[in-house]
This record gives C-alpha cells, structure tokens and sequence, in this order.
C-alpha cells in the first residue's frame, strides 16, 4: 500500500501584525484547508494534501490562490515555500524572494539541500556549525553522507540523530492545528463617537455576523453571548444572555446581541466601541436542536451553508446581510 504524498507550505508573512490581524489571517487560511499551523509572529503553515481533491489544482496553483488571498484581503506580501515536510516548506520559504515560490518536490529535496550549508538545517546553531566546520562539514549534503557512527562521535548520539535525519530531507512532524479558543469575540472600535441608534444597530448586527461565521468555520456553536459597549468617557456597559438553544446560527446571534443592545436604552449615548462575545462554545454535533414546523427556517440555514461556501472560494466580504448590504466594508460604521 504507498502512502499518499504530503504537501506542506509554508507562508512567510512581510507584514507587522497585530494578535487580531494574525488570527484573521489563520482564519482566512482555513477557507483554503483545515489544516492550518501558527507559526508566530509572522508566519502559518498549511497542510494541502486534502485540498488538492477540492480545488482540482496543482500544490503550486493552491499556493498562489493562498498569496493572491492575502494581496487581495489584507495587502500583505508574502514569500512562500512549498514541499513534502515542514522543515523543508520553511527552508525553501527563506530561500524565497518576496512574493515568489520556492516548491522542493520530494523525489528533488536531497539535490536541493546538498549545496546549502549547514547553518541552513533547524537544529544547527552557530556552535554546532563551527565544531562541524572544524572537520570539514560546511554544507548538508557533506553532512547527509556522513557515517552515523562519526556523526554520534562529534555531537553525541541524540542531537547527530536527529541532525542525520533532517539532513536527508525527512520530518515526520504534521501541521497540527491550534486547540479552539475557550471563547470567540469579535469587536469594533469607531474612528469617532456614534450617537446614531441606527448605527449602533448595524455594528452589533456586522459583529454577530462575524460570530457566526467564525464558529460555523470551526464547527462550533455558541451557548451564551456577551456585549460590552465601550463610550467616550472611557467607561463602559456589560450585558450576558443566554441563547434560547446552542447555535452558530447568524441571525440567531443576530437576535440575542440586539435584544441586549436594546435593553442598555443608549438612546443618544457618545459610543465609542462594540464587543460581542460568544461563550460556552462546544461541538456544533453535540448541539441538541428544536424541532422546527417552519419551512423558512430550513431555508435559512441552507442559504446561510452557501453563503458561508462562497465567502470560503471569494473572500469574507463576497456575501453580506441585507441590512450591510451595499455599504461597503464599513456598513457597520457608516452613516454617523
């Protein structure tokens, strides 16, 4: 039985982000594949072995669909690496120009590591380089051809183990994805105070909206949600309600988010910054869901499924609610 081929990339970030902006990021990355790695602070690693089947692509074509996404999305360059492990994605990304691809296919890995040198391999520091260098060992493919046995008397048995391996090309490691978040929120900070309740609405409207599509992308639903509205003075309101069932159901959010809206009476308060939080997060498998007669709810839902496929394939902002639509990406901050 062969063992299906792995394609690994790894995407080197030109940008400095912001805890928020790399998590939108990860998530933008997750419309490609599930498989998706943090490298902090300016890098991810994307498993595309099941994504090739979906798009009907090459590794090389899904790769630049990954960078075109992030050009497009976020205005940030990146230069790439592509191959059969993660050691070997990271090292053909450093070898790369901004905005270029460097694929290692993996019958070409151990001609494309021989000339570089041993710095070049993870798990060589300085020190270890210079004992190496002392006997004649400069580049990795000096290195792969070594003896075992010399190698365990320069570096001790563990580290030339290891070294060994890497040196031929191989690392078992997976891209493991990060563990859920215990929570999920979403926030918005205005560029300057918002009097007006129609606005105030449509901020807590955009943001439970993010919600929605953040846990139904996780498969996860939501059993409570919190709003915290920030004012000019700095002060701020907290509002917690449970939802009437566990749901990652947009306009379910929706609803819950503006009932606690309106109960705060803000009428024509100086507000500055929205924050909608969903709590009590668990599988959205293990949700227990009421039995509905009405026809138009499964109609929702299924029209919510292909709106959330087509933000996968054209990006977050390609299908909107009603109430955003046709303001731009700053309906929920537009119109004060």
């Amino acid at each position: 039985m062969t063992t299906r081929q792995r394609h690994i990339a790894h995407l080197h970030l030109h940008a400095r982000l912001s805890e928020e902006q790399y998590e939108k990021i990860i998530e933008l990355m997750c419309g490609i594949t599930p498989h998706v790695q943090a490298v902090p602070p300016d890098a991810v690693q994307l498993d595309l072995t099941s994504a090739l089947r979906y798009f009907d692509m090459s590794p090389y074509d899904v790769v630049q669909t990954a960078m075109l996404r992030l050009k497009l999305f976020y205005g940030i360059e990146c230069s790439a690496g592509l191959a059969g492990n993660r050691m070997l994605a990271a090292m053909a990304a450093d070898a790369s120009a901004p905005e270029a691809t460097t694929w290692v296919p993996a019958e070409r890995a151990a001609q494309w590591l021989a000339p570089r040198p041993v710095a070049a391999l993870p798990g060589i520091g300085r020190s270890t380089a210079t004992t190496l260098g002392k006997f004649g060992l400069h580049t990795i493919g000096q290195l792969a051809e070594l003896p075992p046995a010399t190698l365990q008397r320069l570096l001790g048995s563990a580290q030339a183990r290891l070294l060994a391996e890497r040196a031929r090309g191989h690392d078992p490691r997976p891209v493991v994805p990060a563990e859920p978040a215990e929570h999920l929120s979403a926030d918005l900070v205005l560029d300057r105070d918002c009097l007006d309740p129609a606005g105030q609405h449509r901020a807590v409207l955009g943001l439970a909206d993010q919600l929605g599509q953040r846990l139904r992308g996780q498969g996860r639903v939501a059993g409570r949600l919190t709003l915290t509205v920030r004012y000019a003075d700095r002060s701020s309101t907290t509002r917690t309600r449970a939802l009437p069932e566990s749901t990652g159901h947009s306009p379910a959010l929706a609803g819950t988010a503006l009932t606690l809206l309106a109960g705060l009476g803000l009428q024509r308060a100086r507000v500055r910054a929205f924050t909608v939080r969903a709590d009590d997060l668990r599988p959205a498998g293990t949700a227990h869901l009421q039995l509905s007669l009405d026809p138009g709810a499964d109609r929702a839902r299924a029209v919510e499924a292909a709106a959330d496929r087509a933000r996968r394939r054209f990006g977050p902002d390609a299908v909107r609610p009603g109430t955003l639509a046709g303001a731009g990406p700053g309906a929920p901050v537009s119109g004060y």
